[in-house]
């Protein structure tokens, strides 16, 4: 079998996200298939600008072909995009201006894997709202598997990307809850779809006195792992935060990983160590007491993962389904939707260590049973071979007329969004799990 992996931007540098999801597929199903990776020169997801590089190189033994970047986002203008399709009526046309505008808008991309439609078996294309995975599932419908890591967020809400959904040959969910979702703004509950989701290169012997002896880290710490920004949640955390360390009981601190997009507060509590490598991230993952996540648009959360891999507790916003749904599904975490329940849940795991144990102990199991590679990998392969024995039923929808397309008819998108079902899809807790109230008795 042979596989293309299409995503919008590919290497060992990039440490999070759908890119390093797509990453980690790539080099797993190189396994068991030729894999290959197209993808574009742009490294920065914001100016998705072109880098110098080679064309073709190979990453961790995987063969990657890089292909240019028509333009640079024009913020502006991107912005003014956003405005119209998220918050005002407005025509299928404005929506295919607003992905041009997006980026990464590579048609040199899109015209290869039309010209080599038969190169491939089939192409898995990561993330739904980018250019990429638009014109080239529509280029290549019958071998097209998409893997859309959708979140619930104003996008989801784009008339123009239903037809994707329902004319791909399969879609790799994240989650229980971003399968429900894409099911009901799209009806394409007749296309294949398996919730699957990603593993993660964790070390089985992450050394914790080494992170603090490193950075001359001392006592009990919180950490956050990610892109600090305010999309992430983090403006929230730092208030949240602040606000916990007022209490002279209170003696966590909190540590922040990764690359910084808002000012990180003066607290002598609160410290940023910026971008650290996997050994040392993960290191300082197992010396934490429990990680915080407190994003409102998840579509997994591999860091989460990691720290359940790990056996760490996980606080979650629970304004995010899909993280308050991993924790329900786990028994692994707690999870907050207002500052008075942030202070009730760090407290709890502060002060009862058995609580942190068993939640800790539950999300190792979690982590085994569904998200070590061989799961993953077994869940990609059957899928993969189901449709090789299959003939292809589905078919892409040809996009409407030149005047249908421009007629304003279609909703704002954050409409569309806000009439979708909200919560955590329901879910048995895991088999052999301990119920995290036991931590709770004396």
């Amino acid at each position: 079998m042979k596989l293309a992996v299409v995503v919008q931007r590919y290497g060992q540098a990039i440490s999070g996200g759908a890119e390093l999801h797509a990453r980690y597929i790539a080099e797993h199903l190189a396994r068991h298939a030729e894999v290959d990776v197209l993808t574009t020169y742009a490294s920065d997801y914001v100016t998705w600008r072109n880098e110098p590089g080679p064309a073709h190189e190979r990453i961790n033994g995987i063969p990657v072909r890089r292909f240019h970047v028509k333009h640079e986002r024009d913020l502006l203008a991107f912005s003014r995009h956003s405005a119209r399709v998220f918050e005002n009526s407005h025509s299928l046309a404005d929506e295919l201006r607003w992905l041009d505008a997006e980026g990464p808008t590579s048609p040199a991309l899109v015209n290869h894997i039309a010209a080599h439609a038969d190169a491939y078996d089939f192409y898995l294309f990561f993330s739904y709202r980018y250019y990429q995975a638009y014109h080239g599932a529509r280029a290549v419908a019958s071998r097209a598997v998409l893997v859309p890591t959708a979140e619930r967020d104003p996008t989801i809400g784009l008339a123009v990307f239903q037809p994707i959904f329902r004319g791909v040959r399969a879609l790799m969910y994240n989650s229980p809850e971003e399968q429900a979702m894409i099911q009901t703004v799209s009806g394409n509950q007749s296309v294949p779809g398996i919730v699957v989701g990603v593993g993660s290169e964790v070390p089985p012997d992450p050394r914790p006195e080494r992170f603090r002896q490193k950075y001359g880290v001392e006592g009990r710490f919180a950490i956050y792992v990610g892109r600090i920004d305010e999309n992430k949640g983090c403006k929230e955390l730092f208030e949240f935060f602040e606000g916990y360390t007022r209490d002279p009981s209170g003696r966590l601190s909190l540590l922040l990983i990764g690359q910084s997009l808002l000012p990180t507060p003066q607290h002598p509590r609160i410290r940023h160590l910026g971008f650290l490598d996997d050994a040392d991230k993960f290191d300082a993952m197992a010396a934490a007491e429990l990680l915080i996540i407190p994003s409102y648009f998840e579509s997994l959360s591999m860091v989460t993962l990691e720290a359940w891999a790990l056996g760490r507790p996980v606080v979650a916003n629970a304004r995010c389904d899909v993280l308050k749904g991993q924790c329900v599904r786990s028994n692994a975490g707690l999870y907050y939707e207002s500052y008075s329940e942030f202070l009730a849940v760090i407290r709890s795991l502060e002060r009862n260590r058995r609580l942190c144990a068993t939640l800790g102990a539950n999300g190792r199991r979690f982590f085994r049973e569904r998200y070590e590679w061989p799961v993953i990998e077994r869940k990609y392969l059957e899928v993969l071979e189901r449709l090789e024995r299959e003939p292809a039923r589905s078919t892409m929808e040809p996009l409407p007329s030149w005047m249908t397309r421009r007629r304003r008819n279609l909703p704002p998108a954050r409409d569309v969004m806000a009439r979708l079902p909200k919560g955590a899809s329901p879910a048995p807790i895991e088999r052999g799990a301990e119920p995290a109230a036991a931590g709770l008795r004396s």
